[in-house]
């Protein structure tokens, strides 16, 4: 099945970052929160592999909120 916290991180993290090309700055904020708690649930939870790959996510989240925040 996989590490579940570790899909809700992968998928807030896209949906900041669709809600980020067409949507106003407060929705994209709210997406950009949600996905920063999901990555902190999955962090204390992760594997190696999936570490690095949060920390990937978390770089692109950054990129986002650098636009919007």
């Amino acid at each position: 099945m996989g590490n579940k916290l570790f899909q809700l991180a992968r998928d807030a993290v896209y949906e900041a970052e669709v809600s980020a090309q067409s949507e106003g700055a407060e929705t994209v904020v709210e997406k950009i929160n949600k996905a920063k708690n999901a990555l902190s649930s999955a962090f204390a939870n992760s594997n190696f592999a999936e570490h690095q790959q949060l920390q990937e996510l978390q770089q692109r989240l950054e990129e986002i909120e650098n636009r919007f925040c």
